[in-house]
């Protein structure tokens, strides 16, 4: 990365990226690859326009060695899904009345500041390299209409607790190279999700927080 109009090579080592995506259950078409005496697995939905589907957050940094750990600092930050638990209403042949059911929520600016403040911040102080505690950390997002202000109050006054400097940046206009997760990342691990069968939304959400 060049740094202002200089040739300057700046390395990003103080910057983090955030992007959302949405995650499917399942494809519309998939091939199954069985054995003569095996039965091909049954799969079944409402209808194939409405799959289900879960928008999670993710965070990465750049990776490096941190001297303080003498461990490799592998840049993963973490990802989250934007779900909810409530309460079943009625019974079913799958659940009774009353079982916590998660269901994806829609991201709102005050849902997307909340996990901000209160998973990706904690996040970053526990996993970033102590020597760089008191560097300029910054977290990149996009231009996308729920993320928050640059200066929005709940992450101002998150970032510097415990004596960290953290704050919020926006991706430059037109650059969407400048964001590792749309590069690679999220093609990656959208290709090993597709490898394995997940039956519903906590299948989805336990299997990328492993």
């Amino acid at each position: 990365m060049l740094s202002g109009s200089s040739n300057e090579f700046k390395e990003t080592l103080d910057y983090i990226h955030v992007d959302e995506k949405w995650f499917y259950l399942t494809k519309v078409k998939t091939n199954f690859y069985v054995a003569p005496d095996e039965e091909i697995p049954v799969r079944s939905c409402r209808s194939k326009n409405f799959l289900i589907k879960v928008m999670f957050l993710a965070a990465v940094a750049r990776p490096r060695y941190d001297p303080h750990r003498k461990a490799d600092f592998n840049g993963k930050i973490g990802i989250w899904p934007f779900v909810v638990q409530e309460p079943g209403k009625r019974n079913s042949k799958n659940r009774q009345r009353g079982t916590l059911v998660t269901k994806p929520v829609e991201v709102t600016r005050e849902v997307y500041v909340r996990t901000i403040t209160e998973k990706l911040i904690p996040a970053i102080k526990e996993k970033w390299p102590r020597g760089s505690k008191t560097m300029p950390i910054k977290i990149q997002q996009d231009n996308a209409r729920p993320h928050c202000s640059v200066d929005d109050e709940e992450v101002v006054r998150a970032g510097p607790e415990n004596g960290w400097n953290i704050k919020m940046i926006c991706q430059p206009p037109n650059s969407p190279d400048f964001n590792v997760l749309d590069l690679d990342f999220f093609n990656a691990i959208q290709s090993l999700q597709h490898k394995e069968s997940r039956t519903n939304i906590d299948d989805m959400a336990v299997g990328w927080r492993n």
